[in-house]
C-alpha cells in the first residue's frame, strides 16, 4: 500500500529560488532556466514597458536604480536568496560606478545578495584569471563600445570585438548568425570571448564554440546564471562550458 493509501502523504521537496528582475522586453527566460539544478527556482520580474528600441538612451532608461529596487522588492517578498538584474547593458552603461550602484540599490530594496549581468561577467573573467578578451555583441557601435569601457575600469582589455549593430528583435538572431560574429570577434590576444545581451541566444554554442576556438566562451546569461547559483553554493547545469568548471564554493570577490 503507497503512503497515499495509508493517508500518509510525502513533504514536498526543499526547494532554493534565485529573484530575478528582466527588462520588459526579455524573450528568454527558458534559456535561463537550463543552467538550474531542478531543485531551484527562478522568480522572475520584468521592469515597466516604454516605447523605444535598444540604444544607449534605452539602457539607461532599464537601469534607473529606482526602477530595478521596485523589481527587487516584488521578487523578494517570497523566497528570492538572492537577486539578479538579468540586463547587460543596463548595467554597464554608467561604467562601474553604476554598476556597483545598481548592486547598492538592490541590496537596499532588500536582497540579501545581488548581482548584475555585468558584474557576473567581470566575476567571472576574474574567475578564469582572464584580462585580456574579444567582445561579441549584437548592440549598435555606441553601445558595443560602452561595454568595453566597462570592462576596461576591471582591468580588463578588449583584443578583438564584433557588432550586429540591432537595435531591436535580438532574441531573433539565429544561432548561425551569433557563431560567426564571435568567430569574427577573436583575437589571437584574446584569452576568452565575452558574448553580451541577456536576449542573445547562446546556451548551445558555448560548448562547440570553445572547442573549436579554443578558449572560453562567457556568455550573458550563462554568467548571471553561475553568478547567481554561486551564491547558493550550488553549481550552473552545461556540459563542456568552461567557466561551470569553477568551484560554486569559490570565495566570492567584492565587485
Amino acid at each position: 500500500m503507497t503512503p497515499e493509501a495509508q493517508g500518509v502523504l510525502p513533504h514536498a521537496p526543499a526547494r532554493r529560488a534565485l529573484g530575478v528582475v528582466v527588462p520588459f522586453d526579455m524573450e528568454l527566460d527558458a534559456e535561463l532556466w537550463r543552467w538550474l539544478p531542478t531543485d531551484v527556482d527562478l522568480l522572475v520580474t520584468r521592469t515597466p514597458f516604454f516605447d523605444d528600441v535598444v540604444t544607449v538612451e534605452f539602457a539607461r532608461e532599464v537601469a534607473q536604480t529606482r526602477v530595478v529596487a521596485e523589481g527587487v522588492r516584488s521578487v523578494t517578498s517570497g523566497r528570492a536568496e538572492a537577486v539578479l538584474y538579468a540586463c547587460a547593458s543596463g548595467s554597464f552603461v554608467h561604467g562601474r560606478a553604476g554598476q556597483e550602484d545598481l548592486v547598492r540599490a538592490m541590496t537596499a530594496a532588500g536582497s540579501r545578495d545581488a548581482v548584475t549581468t555585468s558584474g557576473a561577467i567581470v566575476e567571472a573573467l576574474e574567475a578564469l584569471g582572464i584580462s585580456h578578451v574579444s567582445i561579441a555583441t549584437p548592440y549598435t557601435s555606441a553601445l558595443s563600445l560602452l561595454l568595453g569601457s566597462f570592462l576596461n575600469e576591471y582591468g580588463v582589455t578588449m583584443a578583438g570585438h564584433a557588432a550586429l549593430g540591432l537595435d531591436q528583435r535580438i532574441w531573433e538572431v539565429s544561432y548561425a548568425q551569433t557563431a560567426e560574429l564571435i568567430r569574427q570577434s577573436d583575437a589571437p590576444e584574446a584569452e576568452a570571448i565575452v558574448v553580451s545581451c541577456t536576449n542573445l541566444p547562446t546556451y548551445d554554442l558555448i560548448a562547440p564554440l570553445e572547442a573549436e576556438l579554443g578558449k572560453p566562451i562567457i556568455t550573458a546569461n550563462q554568467a548571471t546564471m553561475w553568478a547567481g547559483l554561486r551564491r547558493l553554493g550550488r553549481l550552473a547545469n552545461g556540459e563542456r562550458q568552461s567557466l561551470l568548471h569553477v568551484p560554486a564554493h569559490a570565495e566570492l570577490p567584492s565587485l
